[in-house]
């Protein structure tokens, strides 16, 4: 009589891969991406736009 061996369940975090600028709302296709603060960006100037948005957000209230 063979006996299987109790399976395990393995808690993996589930991370979903960001595929849109966060600025612009662009596709990202270039294998090149501008990480800041967790976050991808297509480009330099995408990720100051955000940032100055942000920034606007924050004066608002």
């Amino acid at each position: 009589m063979a006996t299987e061996a109790p399976k395990t369940e393995t808690k993996e975090a589930v991370v979903e891969k960001q595929t849109n600028c966060l600025a612009c709302n662009k596709p990202m296709k270039r294998i090149k991406r501008y990480y800041r603060n967790g976050k991808y960006y297509c480009s330099k100037k995408c990720w100051l736009k955000a940032l100055k948005s942000k920034d606007k957000d924050k004066e608002a209230k």
